[in-house]
């Protein structure tokens, strides 16, 4: 007997956010309150599972990366890791700039976050193991030097929890986030917030995606002028790999396709293959963007105070978080849940809200991932003696 297809993790969020908003208007409070008593219980088993996500998922990571050697390695990281951060900074600065005028429409940012009104009829704390902080400089410290000792006991004991911790996510966190997300926007359809919210969303999409395009037309334009070579011919040549990661939603399951065509622009054969699949893991330009833009947008809807300084080392923190995204569920953004938290200040429903709008266009940032890994590829080709 065939299987039935499981509906995508976008498809489901769209259907939740829709419900929610069409059921808030018609539903008795009581009902409502159920979803919120949902909503807080599940608020806490994610704060829980945040600090474990980033041990879990950091510690193995940068014990990976860090076992390599080679300047080929060394190039490519250096490369990649600026690359993301300057798109994280791109993206501060243009979100900066152009959000306010859409968010603030003069009837008072404060209304908009106005989404906690409801009361759960009771709550489960529970409290995490470390803070978000702990968690994150043991996962640096433990990661540096199982790499450093080449530890062949903690290695494989850390890879057992992250496939734990993955698999957390994969049958508990991600199958009732359509759920949290329903009962997020059946309660700001109940108190009159949710027409507000999906029309800064549709508006933040829009600018999200014009500024990926930006990214990569300059991505390509710095490695055409690297290499001597016509920019938008290098970029249409990778229109395939583009509109695949676009289809797929994932680096990984398109690296064959960025590999044919990152040799189609003429990189050497040993060059792409090591610098493709690397890439899809430790550059991830276009999932930065979007997350700083996705936290400028909701620090504005909420009135939360930001600043340069602030968003700085976040970009600098979220830059080196990326590496733990490929082939978790809900990649970058999972990953980057703990430094959401600990340097911006979300909570869990502005969490998720975050997930929400950041899954909606999640495809468009994995193409723009994949399509600028090509741009690497040429410019590491070219010092490494390419034509």
């Amino acid at each position: 007997m065939k299987r039935r297809k499981k509906l995508p993790l976008l498809a489901r969020i769209i259907i939740a956010i829709v419900l929610g908003v069409g059921l808030g208007l018609v539903l008795p409070l009581p009902a409502v309150r159920v979803f919120v008593t949902f909503n807080s219980i599940f608020s806490h088993f994610l704060q829980f599972l945040v600090p474990l996500i980033i041990i879990g998922l950091i510690t193995p990571a940068i014990s990976d990366i860090g076992k390599g050697a080679g300047r080929l390695l060394l190039l490519t990281t250096i490369i990649a890791y600026g690359d993301t951060v300057f798109s994280g900074f791109l993206s501060y600065f243009t979100s900066s700039s152009i959000f306010p005028s859409l968010i603030d429409d003069g009837d008072g940012l404060e209304k908009v976050a106005a989404i906690k009104s409801l009361e759960p009829f009771f709550t489960i704390n529970i409290p995490p193991l470390v803070d978000v902080m702990s968690a994150l400089v043991t996962a640096f410290t433990v990661g540096l030097g199982i790499a450093f000792f080449g530890s062949k006991t903690l290695k494989p004991g850390f890879d057992e929890f992250k496939d734990i911790v993955t698999k957390t996510i994969e049958v508990a966190l991600i199958p009732l986030l359509p759920v949290y997300i329903f009962g997020i926007f059946l309660e700001m359809s109940h108190t009159g917030q949710a027409w507000r919210v999906l029309n800064v969303f549709i508006a933040i999409i829009g600018v999200i995606f014009a500024m990926h395009i930006f990214l990569l037309v300059l991505q390509y334009c710095v490695a055409g002028a690297i290499v001597h070579r016509n920019p938008f011919r290098l970029l249409w040549n990778m229109m395939p790999a583009y509109f695949t990661a676009l289809g797929t939603s994932s680096s990984a399951a398109t690296i064959p396709v960025t590999l044919k065509h990152t040799l189609k622009n003429g990189v050497n054969e040993g060059v792409a293959g090591f610098v493709v699949p690397l890439c899809a893991t430790i550059h991830l330009s276009g999932s930065c963007l979007k997350i700083v833009a996705c936290s400028v947008a909701l620090m504005l809807m909420t009135g939360m105070p930001f600043n340069l300084g602030m968003f700085s080392g976040f970009i600098f923190m979220l830059g080196v978080m990326m590496v733990a995204a490929p082939g978790v569920p809900g990649g970058a953004i999972m990953a980057a849940l703990g430094v959401i938290q600990s340097i911006l200040g979300f909570d869990a429903q502005q969490q998720a809200l975050m997930i929400a709008l950041y899954i909606t266009m999640d495809s468009f940032g994995t193409a723009c991932n994949v399509t600028g890994d090509g741009a690497i590829a040429l410019v590491i080709d070219k010092i490494n003696g390419g034509k």
